[in-house]
């Protein structure tokens, strides 16, 4: 995946200078979430799997726990990731439920959701769930977040409205989310549009189509850096706030060669050592962007300590302390959640 590559690929290829006896090539391929199942699927029912390592985010993660695609990889944990659990921050040891023990996380960040604006278009941005309503509707075609399946920010804010909004089981999208539902449906009165991707979003936010959208701390620091987004966009969070946080996972398709898969698992423990974390910083994309402890801001490359002190958000450090952090939801339960929403709201514009 795309988002994941641009956090982990200065990793990948220190191991490929570092170890040549064990990777001496790297081709990267990315593509959407959606589309990963389906191609990692077909190559093994072809008896031909072309695809060694797999880096994904919770998405993609859910879909191929949810056909089976990825390898267990519990009986390599004391052989090649001994202390696995404990050299986790707390809540990105949390995340590690969601692989099964069919993934190893890679990079952690708190997501959101939050909303970022345009301070020329909203002078007071909502800070609450019924205020953003009202200013939806006071603006209509003029929020926008992206098709939470396939959008880190999109699935953050529609696992995040349940906790806003006092529902009776924020784990359980199919009998706990009346609030939500309910919600989105009436939301969605006066949003225009659900792009694919949430670049898309970004880009209408910087052309003046849209004014506010649902965002994390990541993407608002990155387009901005970028050039994507102008600087002058803003972030907000909602003032009785829960963050849901989200990782990004490596995965080893079922199929590969037993010497594929010893040099994948030696890559991924390689990934997790402090001098490789620090590269997750990256520019801001996934803020602050380290699974494992004792990787701070200052030992991170110069350009990405440039990146967060000229676009970050002071107040995130602050906020990450301040307030509850939960899991994304399960890797089952987010696919049921995306096909919830991709019936009841999204299939209606």
């Amino acid at each position: 995946m795309a988002g994941n590559l641009a956090l982990t690929k200065p990793m990948i290829e220190a191991f490929k200078a570092a170890h040549p006896e064990v990777v001496s090539h790297v081709t990267y391929t990315t593509g959407t979430a959606p589309q990963l199942a389906s191609k990692v699927q077909a190559q093994q029912q072809a008896g031909n799997v072309q695809i060694d390592l797999v880096l994904t985010g919770t998405d993609g993660l859910a879909a191929g726990i949810q056909k089976g695609l990825w390898t267990g990889l519990k009986p390599y944990y004391d052989g090649f990731f001994p202390g696995l659990m404990g050299n986790y921050q707390p809540p990105a040891a949390a995340m590690t439920a969601l692989a099964q023990d069919q993934g190893i996380e890679l990079v952690w960040y708190p997501s959101g959701p939050l909303l970022e604006y345009d301070p020329d278009r909203v002078a007071t941005p909502p800070a609450t769930t019924d205020a953003l309503l009202d200013w939806a509707k006071a603006n209509p075609g003029k929020f926008q977040y992206a098709r939470p399946a396939n959008s880190g920010p999109g699935r953050t804010f529609l696992m995040g409205l349940p906790y806003l909004l006092g529902d009776a089981d924020p784990t359980d999208p199919s009998g706990g989310w009346s609030k939500t539902w309910a919600y989105l449906t009436e939301l969605n009165k006066y949003v225009d549009s659900y792009p694919a991707g949430t670049s898309a979003t970004m880009k209408n936010l910087a052309a003046g189509t849209v004014h506010m959208l649902a965002s994390t701390t990541g993407w608002y620091v990155n387009p901005r850096a970028l050039g994507t987004v102008p600087p002058r966009m803003r972030i907000a969070k909602f003032s009785s706030f829960t963050w849901v946080c989200d990782a990004q996972y490596g995965v080893i398709p079922k199929g590969v060669s037993p010497d594929v898969l010893s040099a994948g698992l030696r890559l991924l423990a390689w990934m997790l050592t402090p001098e490789q974390q620090a590269f997750a910083y990256d520019d801001g994309y996934f803020y602050p962007g380290p699974a494992v402890k004792d990787v701070p801001l200052s030992k991170a490359p110069a350009a990405s300590r440039k990146v967060v002190a000229q676009y970050g958000e002071p107040q995130f450090d602050a906020w990450i302390t301040q307030y509850p952090i939960k899991n994304s939801l399960p890797a089952l339960t987010q696919v049921t959640a995306f096909d919830l929403w991709d019936r009841r709201i999204g299939s209606t514009k």
